[in-house]
């Protein structure tokens, strides 16, 4: 039996599947990819958790500037320690980002990752029990344009939203930001998951209305007893005429 042939029985076997590497099995060689295109040299990530989003697109090799933010106490004081070795990544103060400044509640959920500033819906709840709100803070609430260091406005940027349902507040308060973006990478629901939010094919209408086109699109969240597909990460570039 050829060695590939054999290395496949194994793995499957051990409940694993092996692929070629290409950019249809790589997420890693996909961002290598587009990052390049682009030139990107600043990731904005809103909505950073506690940095495993940046520290993905480490991993995939990019070296440019990183700019995070986070609305949880909790939360942000993991960012600050994932980004403490690394001189290029600047994590801002607790904030939520929004259409206008002042102040704003957020439901922090069990799993850390599901918290939102919108009422989540039964439907992710019975799909992840593990994401049900157990507390609420209060936290500032600025829109990105004001935020933003000025130094950007120099920069080829990747905007990175992850902020459970409420990502058309934040584009409000960042129309100059997405003047200077090249990409955005946004979390869409195919079906309401939390109150209030925009579905798949209105963040499409949205995005393409603010001069971007849909050129990615990754699963994200699954109903385990269904196995049917909830939520996807959609990678959204600015429309030629506009470069």
């Amino acid at each position: 039996m050829p060695i590939h042939n054999m290395l496949r029985s194994l793995a499957e076997a051990g409940g694993l599947e092996l692929h070629k590497t290409s950019l249809y099995s790589s997420q890693k060689l996909r961002h290598r990819k587009l990052f390049s295109l682009l030139d990107i040299d600043l990731l904005i990530d809103v909505g950073a958790n506690a940095g495993q989003f940046a520290t993905l697109v480490r991993n995939h090799g990019y070296q440019g500037a990183i700019l995070s933010f986070e609305p949880s106490s909790a939360a942000h004081r993991e960012l600050v320690k994932a980004a403490a070795a690394d001189p290029l990544w600047t994590v801002a103060d607790r904030m939520a980002l929004g259409t206008a400044a002042g102040e704003v509640e957020i439901n922090i959920a069990a799993n850390s990752f599901s918290s939102s500033i919108l009422p989540m819906l039964d439907t992710h709840l019975s799909a992840a029990p593990q994401s049900q709100y157990i507390q609420r803070e209060q936290v500032p609430m600025h829109r990105l344009d004001d935020v933003l260091p000025d130094d950007a406005d120099s920069s080829t940027i990747f905007l990175k939203l992850d902020v459970q349902g409420f990502e058309p507040q934040v584009l409000s308060g960042a129309a100059h930001t997405l003047s200077r973006t090249s990409a955005v990478q946004l979390e869409m629901s195919l079906l309401p998951l939390y109150e209030g939010e925009l579905l798949l094919s209105q963040m499409c209408s949205t995005m393409s209305a603010k001069g971007f086109d849909l050129w990615d699109l990754e699963p994200s969240f699954r109903d385990p007893a269904t196995g049917r597909l909830l939520q996807v990460d959609g990678i959204f570039t600015r429309q030629p005429a506009d470069r």
